[in-house]
């Protein structure tokens, strides 16, 4: 689990990959490469922790696993690389952006990557995945990591939006302070559900707008 992350994640994340549940985690998944395909890339499980730095983090939106087909996974949440078809879910996201956010204009792309770099933490509970198996690597001790990640951020930080969309992040609200950040919940902006509350949510102004009223810049979310 050597791979980069920003430093400034080193409070919180050091300690964690000393445990033994880390360690056991870490064992796996060096299996699981050695056997099978597994996405993202080695240098790209930690990449929303290399993008955003904890210093400047001000929105967490929560996914639950890495996209599994080939050339998907770049270690942001319901983002993919530039040339990689729009998935659903963000294909969605686009058209709630478009009527939420002035100006908005639909993009050619699936890379979020201007997100995190404003901020934006862009996080899966699980990092990995095998090849083609969604949730393969579903409580392996993934989920133990991050959700000491979402509860450290909710502790050492103030004024964070947490967008959780779906009844497993909607989950996660437990370990967050709301008395001290944000907490938006909404159905998941898949086909299967979109029509059923995630469309005029209105997520992306009201975040801006309590970031804006605790004097954080608002994010672009133009991509």
């Amino acid at each position: 689990m050597s791979e980069r992350y920003d430093t400034s994640w080193d409070s919180l994340i050091k300690p964690l990959f000393q445990t033994e549940k880390m360690k056991g985690l870490s064992e796996f998944v060096g299996q699981e490469r050695s056997l099978y395909k597994v996405f993202p890339a080695k240098d790209l499980v930690f990449n929303a922790f290399k993008l955003t730095p904890f210093t400047n983090l001000k929105v967490v939106i929560l996914g639950q696993d890495p996209y599994h087909n080939d050339g998907q996974a770049h270690g942001l949440s319901f983002s993919v690389p530039e040339g990689i078809a729009i998935p659903p879910s963000l294909r969605n996201i686009y058209t709630e952006l478009v009527t939420d956010i002035p100006g908005f204009r639909y993009p050619n792309h699936g890379n979020l990557t201007k997100w995190a770099q404003q901020g934006v933490l862009l996080l899966n509970a699980t990092l990995t995945v095998r090849a083609h198996e969604a949730g393969s690597h579903q409580k392996k001790g993934w989920e133990n990591f991050t959700d000491e990640i979402i509860k450290g951020i909710s502790d050492q930080t103030e004024h964070v939006v947490f967008l959780l969309w779906g009844s497993y992040a909607i989950k996660k609200s437990a370990l967050i302070d709301s008395n001290k950040h944000l907490i938006l919940t909404a159905v998941h902006p898949s086909p299967l559900s979109v029509y059923r509350g995630f469309f005029g949510c209105s997520h992306f102004s009201k975040a801006n707008e309590y970031l804006g009223r605790h004097q954080k810049m608002p994010i672009d979310w133009q991509v």
